[in-house]
């Protein structure tokens, strides 16, 4: 069987991220977690994640500016990152997609839609 796809989920809030993080885990993803920009870049650094799924309201720099630094990395320059966001408009849409951002979604996002683009992105 085939090992359980690593997928990094950035998110500042700990209750949303433990949330996700069981709803990936028991959708059979295998989860690398991070609640912080840097925490983000040094976990995506450690282990190539096979996805991201990235909070662009992050304490400590802007998500757009994670997903600019994952593109520029050789490890992780074509790994698909959904960026999840409260703000939510075409501005931010054409922000998200610029900085490298394969996907964008406002919050909140049905976990089954989740599922669906993670499986899709990952497969």
């Amino acid at each position: 069987m085939p090992s359980a796809p690593p997928v990094l989920l950035v998110e500042d809030d700990a209750l949303l991220r433990q949330a996700f993080r069981i709803l990936l885990e028991d959708a059979g993803f295998r989860v690398l977690e991070a609640g912080s920009a840097e925490a983000a870049l040094a976990t995506a650094s450690a282990e190539t994640p096979a996805a991201v799924v990235l909070d662009m309201g992050l304490p400590d720099r802007p998500g757009l500016d994670v997903a600019r630094e994952l593109r520029q990395t050789e490890t992780t320059r074509d790994v698909p990152i959904i960026a999840l966001t409260g703000r939510v408009g075409a501005q931010e849409r054409a922000e998200c997609l610029a900085a490298g951002c394969t996907e964008y979604h406002g919050k909140p996002l049905a976990p089954q839609k989740l599922l669906e683009r993670l499986r899709a992105l990952t497969s």
